[in-house]
This record gives structure tokens, sequence and C-alpha cells, in this order.
């Protein structure tokens, strides 16, 4: 599944032809990089690749000023049902990647098991951070968006939480997890 494509596709059907440039301006207008997984800088290479696959297409070029000539780029048929086919897909996926905690719990090094409740503090400590600077930031840019666009930016929010309310259940079992490696290293090392 692909963010990128997808808001591309999305900005030039619902707003109508534009230049890289303007997909870019509007990406960081509103702000797409802070609740999305979509990289501001990677607007004009998908935009190439999206031409070249004949889901958009250069409907005239343009040249303002002192700037260089640019392309301006509409949404074809073929990627206005590519666009419908991304949105359904889109709604109906489940996007979930493992956090590589998971696997280091999992297996400990036994020679720094003491520094185990420290690393996870620092964990949890960071990600309240982010979260909130996130809410800050949300309710900063909550006048600028529309509802929907309000809840698919707490959807964030919530996931952070969600990882803040397992770091308190892994903290609260380190003692127990420090005491299970060490009695599993003993029982090796007999």
């Amino acid at each position: 599944m692909s963010s990128i494509r997808f808001y591309i596709l999305a900005s030039l059907a619902e707003r109508g032809p534009m230049h890289g440039h303007a997909l870019v301006a509007l990406a960081e207008q509103e702000h797409v990089h802070e609740w999305t997984d979509i990289s501001v800088g990677g607007l004009y290479g998908a935009a190439r690749r999206l031409a070249a696959e004949g889901l958009i297409e250069a409907v005239r070029t343009e040249k303002q000023g002192n700037y260089p000539e640019r392309q301006v780029f509409g949404i074809t048929d073929a990627g206005r049902e590519a666009l419908r086919a991304l949105r359904r897909d889109m709604l109906a996926e489940l996007s979930w990647r493992h956090d590589p905690v998971d696997l280091a719990i999992s297996s400990l090094d036994p020679d720094t098991l003491d520094e185990l409740e420290t690393v996870i503090r620092d964990r949890r400590e960071r990600l309240q951070a982010i979260l909130e600077h996130q809410i800050a930031h949300r309710e900063r840019i909550r006048p600028y968006l529309t509802e929907a666009e309000w809840l698919s930016t707490r959807h964030g929010l919530h996931r952070l939480q969600a990882e803040l309310d397992w770091h308190d259940e892994l903290l609260a079992a380190v003692p127990d997890i420090v005491r299970d490696e060490r009695t599993r290293k003993n029982q090796k090392d007999s």
C-alpha cells in the first residue's frame, strides 16, 4: 500500500492539475509528514513514476518569472480507477509493524539485566515526550483540519498512548523478567 501514490492521486483528483512544487507545498501545508508515512521530498519521484504508469499525465507546461518550466500534471481515467482501488484497500487493510523491542526483550543479555529497567524507562519517557509534543501540535493545527483529518491525526495519538500503556506493563514486569532470566542463566550454567 503506497500512501504517497494515494496522496498524489487524491490531491490531483480533488484539487485539479498541479505541478510537483505545488504538490510539495500542499503536502507541507497539510503537514502530511507528521501524521502519515509520506516523505514530502519523495513526491517528485513518485509523481514521475505515476506518470510513467499512465496514472497521471502532463496537461500543460507553466513558466512563471525566473523559475524553470514546470510540467503540470492531471489525473487520468486510469489514475481515477487506481485511486478508487487504493482508497478501498487502504480503508480495509490493517497495517501493523512489529517493534524490534519485542525481539530484544525475548532475548536479553544476562550480563546487562540490571540496565533493563533504566532502558525501558528511557524509552517510555521518550514516547511520553513525543505524545505530549504531538498533542500540543495537533491542538495548534485543529482549526485548519476537517473532521476526517482531525480523526486521522488522532489515530497516531491513540497508538502512542497504547505504547505508553504497554511500557507501563513492561516496567511492572521487569522484576519478574530479571528473575526469570537469572534463573534460566543459572540453570544453563549448572
